[in-house]
This record gives structure tokens, C-alpha cells and sequence, in this order.
């Protein structure tokens, strides 16, 4: 086996990394993928998460591994979990500088969520830069959107210019997102919603995208 590696970048914060991890993460479960997830991230939004669904048994955690790493640890994190796991995940720190550089060299594709705010799509161009030095594909995602307002279009035709693809899949701006988060799940459990849709849509997106890498 080895394994495809995704690594979720953005430098700024608060623009949707772990949400956007731990429902991808469960997005290849639901496909019958295997998932490790690797956070370098020091604020470990992400280990919160896993051990509260552990805790809570909030969801299967069957096929799903979660390890912390330092930056140039992952490297070694990443070579032991692509031989044991379909999917490897990184979720890193709200930087675009040396540190992220390791977490991008061994990435098979650098997922940049953008919430919706051009303050948020100007944050991507370190990362950019980033993934094109590496030579690393890198594909935009929209979160938080508002379907229909002038904001979402002015952001969309901006994302459209950036030198990078922007996936066809978006998360919208909903509640779900994070009260799943708060309990170690994905708003793509329960009953079935526009948020499982959406995070099945970009989970196929992706599995496309790496399925020729």
C-alpha cells in the first residue's frame, strides 16, 4: 500500500483548516478509506477533536489514526502511515514559512481553505508561492459560503484568478460545521443534510484530483 498525502495549508488563522481535515478525514472513511491524521499544529485543534470523539464514541474511530509531529518530523510520521494507510492528512500551523515547508515537500496535493473574505484569499498567496516552489498542486477550497450574496461572487471571480485550481465543491456557512466539531464528529454523520452533501462532493473532488498523482 502506499498512500496519498494531503496537507492543508493557510496562513492565516481562523480560515477553516481543522474543520476542513477532520470532515475530509471522515469523507475517505465514509468511502472506505483508511485515514491518518497528523497535526503539527501547536494549538491542536485537531488532537481536541480526535480524542473527543474517542471519548465521547461520537463516531467510528476504526480506520482512522491521529499522531502529533513536529514540523520536521513529518518526513518520518508520513513514510509510516502511507505503508499502512490509504490517506494521510496534515494539518499544520496558520503560517507560510520554513516551518511549513517539510508538511508541502511530501504532499501528493496542499489543500488551501479560503473563508469567505478577500482578506482570506490575499492570506493565500504565501502559501501559493509555497506549493509552487515545492512544485506541489494546490487546490482552493471555499468555506463558509453565502450562496447568492455579492461578497461570494466578488470572492469567487478573485479565487478564479488566483494560479492555482479552485474546487468545484464549497462548504457553506453552517451551524452543523461546527457543532459537529465540538463533538469529535463530521457534519457528514447523522441524519442526512446539505452538509453531507457538500462534504461528499469535495471528498470525491479530492480522491479525483489524487487518483491522478
Amino acid at each position: 500500500m502506499a498512500g496519498h498525502i494531503i496537507t492543508v495549508a493557510q496562513q492565516k488563522g481562523g480560515s477553516g483548516k481543522t474543520t476542513l481535515t477532520a470532515n475530509l478525514a471522515v469523507g475517505f472513511l465514509r468511502q472506505g478509506k483508511s485515514v491518518a491524521l497528523v497535526d503539527i499544529d501547536p494549538q491542536g485543534s485537531l488532537g481536541r477533536w480526535f480524542m473527543t470523539r474517542v471519548d465521547e464514541e461520537s463516531g467510528p474511530v476504526e480506520g482512522l489514526d491521529f499522531t502529533t509531529s513536529s514540523a520536521w518530523g513529518i518526513p518520518f510520521e508520513c513514510r509510516k502511515y502511507t505503508a499502512s494507510h490509504d490517506i494521510v492528512i496534515i494539518d499544520t500551523p496558520p503560517k507560510a514559512d520554513s516551518d511549513l515547508r517539510p508538511a508541502l515537500r511530501v504532499a501528493d496535493l496542499v489543500l488551501v481553505p479560503v473563508s469567505m473574505s478577500h482578506v482570506d484569499l490575499w492570506a493565500t498567496e504565501g502559501v501559493l508561492d509555497l506549493a509552487r516552489r515545492e512544485d506541489k498542486e494546490a487546490l482552493v477550497v471555499l468555506n463558509r459560503a453565502r450562496a447568492g450574496t455579492r461578497l461570494a461572487a466578488d470572492v469567487a471571480q478573485a479565487a478564479a484568478k488566483l494560479s492555482a485550481r479552485v474546487a468545484e465543491a464549497q462548504f457553506a456557512n453552517r451551524v452543523r460545521y461546527a457543532e459537529a466539531l465540538g463533538h469529535g464528529q463530521s457534519a457528514a454523520e447523522g441524519p442526512k443534510s446539505p452538509a453531507r452533501a457538500e462534504i461528499d462532493a469535495l471528498t470525491a473532488e479530492v480522491a479525483a484530483v489524487l487518483s491522478t498523482r
